[in-house]
C-alpha cells in the first residue's frame, strides 16, 4: 500500500504533499520575514529597522547589561553529562534523551510546530544575508572581529591589570594561577569574549576542604573587588556554587568580558606530569559532580592549548559559528526556560573536527567551512568524534565510556570522562536551525568545492 511523503515547513509546522509546494508555500508565506517575539508573529524585515536603530541608540553600560546572559549561559559550562537528559520545559531528569523526548510531546505538546516557533529567531541584518564571500569577509571584519590596533592593546592592558587586581583581592595567597576562555584562545568575538582564570591554592588541604572555605573565599574576593577603583565597570552575576562571575567594561573600547574566577586545591601538584590517568581515574570514580568539577578545572590549560593550536583561518570560522549561535535561536521564553544550546567549548571543538576533516587546509572558504559545519549539525546524530592525544583507545577508562556513549558524541579530548555535547538538551531545535540557515542567501546556489567534497555524502 503506498504511503504519502509530508514535506514539513521549519517555519511554521505546516505539512505538504511535494517539495514543490512546500517552496512555493515559503515563497508566499515566509520568504523576507523574521520572527519577532515583540508582535508573536513573523513580520517584514524592513519593519523592524526603526526598533532596531533604537537599540543602537542606547548608552554604553545600558547595552551592555543585556549581556548578562553571557553570564546566565556560562553557569551550565562545569554541568556536563546530565542536562542532555533534562526536560527544556521543566527541568525534569529522565535516564534517556529518548524519554526525555517523549515525556516533552506528552506533558508539555512539543510539536514540530511548536519547536519551529520557539527555536529559529534570526537577528535582523543577520550575516546570513550576505550574498557573496567578500559581504561575509566585511560583515566578519566589521561586526564578529574583535577589535585591533591600539584598542586591541588598551584591551590587553586593562585585562592584565584586572588579573592582577585579582589575584591581590583574593584572600588567600594563590601558588599557581591559570587562564582560560575564548579570549585566552583567540576564538573571542565583538559580542562574546569569555576569560576563565583558576586560583590554585596551598592553603587548601584537598578537594573536600576546597569545597567547604570557597564560598567563603568567593563572598571575600567579590566584596574586595567592588571596592577597588575599577568595581564601577564590574557586573556581578549571580552568586554561583564554585565560581565567581562578572562581566567587566574596558573603558577604552566600550566592550565587555565575561569573566569566571575559580579556585581549588591543586591536584596535579606542583610536579605536574604531562601523564594524567591518574587524574583520569579519579574523575571517573569520582560520584560527587562539583568535586569532579573541581578537579577537572587542573584540565584548563590542556584545553586551552588544543584549541590555541589552530590555525588562525579555524579560529575566523569558530567565531563565525559562535556568532551564527548568538543571532540565530530565539530567545528562551519562561515556557522553555532550560533549554541549553552548546557551550561555546563544544563549538570549538565541532569546528575543528570539520576543519580537520577537510584536511587541515591552512586557507579556506569561511562559506564553505560554514556550510560544512551547518550540515553536519543537521545530522547531528552521527556526530562521533574522539580525539587520543592525551589517552589511548585502550586506555581503559576510554573503553567504558566509548562502549556505552550515545550520539551526538565529541569526547573532550583532554578528558575521556565526559561528552561536550552532552551540556545541550536542545540539538533537534540546533538541527532545525541549521537546515532553515543553509536556505539563506549566503548559501544559495554554493557547491561543493574542494577540499569539502566530503559534504556532498551529507
Amino acid at each position: 500500500m503506498w504511503t504519502l511523503k509530508y514535506y514539513n515547513c521549519e517555519c511554521c509546522g505546516s505539512d505538504f504533499v511535494s517539495c514543490k509546494a512546500l517552496k512555493y508555500h515559503f515563497q508566499q508565506k515566509h520568504f523576507g520575514k523574521v520572527h519577532y517575539e515583540k508582535f508573536g508573529q513573523e513580520v517584514l524585515r524592513e519593519k523592524l529597522q526603526d526598533h532596531s536603530k533604537s537599540l543602537h541608540d542606547r548608552s554604553a553600560m545600558e547595552t551592555h547589561k543585556l549581556n548578562w546572559e553571557n553570564l546566565e549561559e556560562r553557569n551550565i559550562k562545569h554541568m556536563a553529562a546530565e542536562i542532555s537528559k533534562t526536560c527544556r520545559m521543566c527541568s525534569r531528569h529522565f535516564g534517556t534523551v529518548l524519554s526525555r523526548e517523549k515525556h516533552e510531546i506528552q506533558e508539555h505538546h512539543f510539536t514540530a510546530r511548536k519547536r519551529a516557533q520557539m527555536s529559529t529567531g534570526f537577528s535582523p541584518h543577520n550575516m546570513l544575508e550576505c550574498k557573496s564571500p567578500q559581504e561575509l569577509q566585511r560583515f566578519a571584519d566589521k561586526n564578529i572581529r574583535p577589535a585591533s590596533g591600539h584598542l586591541s592593546t588598551a584591551c590587553v592592558a586593562e585585562i592584565g591589570a584586572l588579573f592582577k587586581l585579582i589575584q591581590d583581592c583574593f584572600p588567600v595567597p594563590a601558588s599557581r594561577v591559570i587562564q582560560g576562555g575564548s579570549y585566552i584562545k583567540g576564538t573571542d568575538t565583538q559580542g562574546c569574549s569569555e576569560i576563565d582564570i583558576v586560583l590554585f591554592s596551598d592553603v587548601f588541604a584537598n578537594v573536600n576542604h576546597c569545597k567547604k572555605q570557597l564560598r567563603e573565599a568567593l563572598d571575600a574576593l567579590r566584596e574586595n573587588l567592588k571596592q577597588t577603583s575599577r568595581g564601577n565597570r564590574i557586573l556581578m552575576g549571580k552568586r554561583a556554587p564554585l565560581a565567581l562571575r562578572f562581566n567587566f567594561l574596558c573603558a577604552e573600547g566600550l566592550h565587555n568580558h565575561s569573566f569566571e574566577i575559580m579556585a581549588c586545591y591543586d591536584v596535579l601538584g606542583h610536579a605536574r606530569s604531562t601523564d594524567l590517568k591518574h587524574l583520569y581515574c579519579k574523575l571517573y570514580l569520582c560520584n560527587d559532580s562539583e568535586s569532579a568539577q573541581l578537579c577537572a578545572l587542573a584540565l584548563l590549560p590542556y584545553q586551552v592549548n588544543f584549541v590555541k593550536a589552530s590555525v588562525v583561518r579555524v579560529k575566523e570560522l569558530i567565531r563565525l559559528m559562535i556568532h551564527w549561535f548568538k543571532t540565530s535561536f530565539a530567545k528562551s521564553t519562561e515556557e522553555n526556560k532550560f533549554r541549553r544550546l552548546p557551550s561555546s567549548y563544544t563549538v570549538e571543538l565541532l569546528t575543528i573536527h570539520i576543519w580537520e576533516l577537510a584536511g587541515k587546509p591552512l586557507l579556506f572558504s569561511l562559506v564553505q567551512g560554514m556550510r560544512a559545519v551547518l550540515k553536519l549539525l543537521v545530522r547531528y546524530t552521527e556526530i562521533d568524534v574522539v580525539w587520543h592525544r592525551h589517552y589511548h583507545p585502550k586506555f581503559p577508562i576510554f573503553v567504558k565510556v566509548n562502549q556505552k556513549h550515545t550520539r551526538p558524541f565529541i569526547l573532550d579530548p583532554v578528558n575521556p570522562t565526559v561528552n561536550v555535547c552532552d551540556t545541550c538538551n536542545a540539538w533537534d531545535e540546533v538541527a532545525l536551525v541549521a537546515r532553515h540557515s543553509l536556505l539563506k542567501p549566503l548559501f544559495s546556489r554554493v557547491r561543493a568545492e574542494p577540499p569539502w567534497l566530503f559534504t556532498n555524502n551529507w
